[in-house]
């Protein structure tokens, strides 16, 4: 199953501090950045943090200006967002503010965590030890959050990142130094992915810098994620859902926005069209003009075609008219009905990002085994 946009978010000095070690907190951001936060915050559906940024920075996580709040109670969502927090061993204070402010909670533990969590808030275990993907598939799929704002601190970031479940780094620079060995930092050992960030967005807000960035593979573009593959698998399973036929392939696809959202899902010869195929099926739910579409990513268990007797329109082309410049795919066409078939190169040189992702070529070729012989 699919996980939310996970976006860290974080304030370091110049050497890389998250805090000092005096009792107060070390205040990085500026005024006009806490309200950036604010904003950010109002945008998500659930904000995280670690068990001991609770006990350390005893934080509210709340959206405090009025008109944001009024904005998503007009679009039909809680005031706040949902504030999440994880702990192994379910050691929480009770009387901290996280439990006592603004919206919904819930805490997301082990097994012996979950006998301990003594705390006004929905309780979850994943079983004997934290499991990250077991918490964002739970967030996505049961509570309904798609964009998650993970606000620390620098355990979680680490682990979110190094096991590749961080779609967004909003990484703010302060301009001071810390230096103390003792202190906190950003990320811990083993944290730092293999490659280069690539940067999105550079900003001077007062005196402190904005920096957005998002993983990359060495190299070359963007490397596949836990939510390319979550995607792809949902694509490889709807090829499952096909009518069998003699002289098509099943397959299916997911239209995805850039923030995490499901625009629109398909399969071949779906609802009782002998002849479409599932990217077709999947973009003709979509309207031509949705914004969204230039960002958005299609998932297909096959890749797109570019020859078809049964339609004007194959579906590369259809998929370079709708403005989609990035693809995800599980298997290469084979020769079987078309010779040299190349949606990919096709793509490609039209400009498209394409992504390979081989290890879902069984699952993409199991609905088609009578094809393949």
């Amino acid at each position: 199953m699919p996980y939310p946009h996970v976006l860290l978010s974080a304030a370091v000095s110049l050497d890389g501090y998250l805090d000092d070690t005096g009792p107060d907190r070390l205040l990085l951001s500026s005024p006009a950045d806490f309200d950036r936060v604010d904003e950010v915050r109002a945008s998500v559906d659930a904000i995280l943090i670690g068990a001991g940024t609770i006990r350390a920075d005893n934080p509210r996580l709340l959206v405090n200006d009025p008109e944001r709040r009024a904005a998503r109670a007009a679009a039909g969502k809680p005031e706040y967002p949902l504030k999440v927090t994880v702990t192994a061993t379910g050691e929480l204070d009770p009387q901290a503010r996280f439990w006592h402010t603004g919206g919904a909670k819930a805490v997301y533990t082990t097994d012996e965590g979950a006998g301990r969590a003594q705390v006004a808030a929905d309780v979850v275990s994943l079983g004997p030890e934290l499991d990250w993907r077991l918490l964002l598939e739970h967030l996505h799929d049961v509570r309904g959050v798609r964009r998650l704002m993970v606000e620390g601190g620098g355990t979680v970031h680490t682990q979110l990142l190094q096991q590749g479940l961080a779609d967004e780094l909003q990484l703010v620079l302060a301009p001071l130094f810390v230096g103390d060995p003792k202190a906190p930092r950003l990320f811990g050992p083993g944290g730092y992915q293999a490659g280069r960030l690539r940067l999105l967005e550079s900003r001077r807000i007062e005196d402190v810098v904005l920096m957005r960035y998002e993983p990359t593979a060495p190299g070359a573009g963007a490397a596949p994620s836990a939510a390319d593959r979550h995607w792809l698998r949902l694509a490889c399973a709807l090829a499952a859902d096909c009518p069998p036929s003699r002289t098509a392939f099943s397959v299916g696809a997911v239209v995805v926005a850039a923030d995490g959202t499901e625009l629109a899902r398909g399969h071949s010869r779906e609802a009782g069209d002998a002849v479409v195929h599932a990217e077709e099926a999947a973009l003709a739910k979509i309207l031509p003009t949705d914004p969204r579409l230039p960002a958005a990513t299609v998932y297909t268990s096959l890749e797109p075609c570019t020859h078809r007797a049964s339609r004007p329109h194959p579906c590369a082309e259809l998929i370079l008219r709708a403005g989609v410049r990035r693809v995800v795919t599980a298997w290469r066409e084979p020769d079987t009905f078309v010779t040299a078939a190349d949606g990919t190169g096709a793509l490609r040189e039209a400009g498209v990002e394409v992504l390979l992702l081989g290890e879902f070529e069984a699952q993409a070729k199991a609905p088609n085994g009578h094809l393949l012989g």
